[in-house]
């Protein structure tokens, strides 16, 4: 019998919404079950830091759990490195710390303050002095997918038609439309983020659980039994079906 594997959508700094989903996952599979997070762990939401340390205190537990990066999570590490770097798939005119995607909400939740006349010198040392490197490290390590079976997770996605090992992080952290447009199966039933969705979404060849965390909206906790998906609610199991 095939053993469920658990995933969980994109957190966006909402650790009560992530402690419900586990509270959930816990009924449903035990204090035992394999999960794996989809990530962008950080921005928008209240507490990244405490999402960021309850995975990263599990893991050091012995939970069963896999953490991957998601763009969020990469845009977290670029700004913490030695000397800040801006993430080439960003769109111009866009950083860390503009409203649309939240870095600023993220260094509060450490409680650094950033005042709009702010400038990177003077908030890099700060966010490097007062973040702890238990959370740096973590960040900084965390990897891009996890293969399962036949099933792929991944944070955004992956570029139709690439095999696995020529796949390339700017994709797994940040593809759109390549990836959302494409209809033919893959060699993996893909389950993603990212592009969020007002509820959980089977496609066939993937399956969204961004479910807009980072809106407010109820993180999505599910349980895959082979291809078999089902959400995790507040009763129990509901299945997820490809769209016809």
């Amino acid at each position: 019998m095939t053993r469920p594997i658990y995933a969980v959508g994109d957190i966006h700094g909402q650790k009560t919404m992530l402690e419900d989903a586990l509270e959930r996952i816990e009924k449903d599979g035990g204090t035992d079950a394999k999960i794996v997070f989809l990530g962008d762990l950080v921005d928008r939401g209240p507490d990244s830091a405490g999402v960021i340390e309850l995975l990263r205190s599990g893991i050091e537990a012995g939970r069963n759990w896999t953490v991957l990066r998601g763009n969020h999570d990469r845009l977290y590490s670029y700004f913490l490195e030695d000397l800040p770097r801006p993430d080439p798939q960003i769109l111009l005119g866009m950083d860390w710390f503009c409203d649309r995607i939240g870095g600023r909400g993220t260094l509060e939740s450490y409680g650094i303050e950033v005042a709009d006349n702010a400038r990177y010198y003077q908030i890099h040392p700060v966010a490097r002095e007062v973040i702890p490197r238990t959370h740096v490290d973590f960040m900084a390590n965390l990897p891009a997918y996890h293969l399962h079976d036949d099933l792929l997770f991944v944070h955004a996605g992956i570029r139709p038609g690439v095999p696995l090992e020529q796949q390339t992080e700017d994709d797994m952290c940040w593809i759109r439309h390549d990836f959302l447009n494409f209809e033919e199966p893959h060699p993996w039933l893909v389950v993603h983020g990212h592009t969020p969705e007002k509820q959980a979404v089977h496609k066939g060849n993937r399956v969204n659980l961004d479910s807009g965390a980072g809106y407010g909206r109820p993180i999505t906790a599910a349980v895959f039994e082979g291809r078999d998906v089902a959400v995790l609610g507040e009763n129990g199991r509901v299945a997820l079906r490809p769209d016809t």
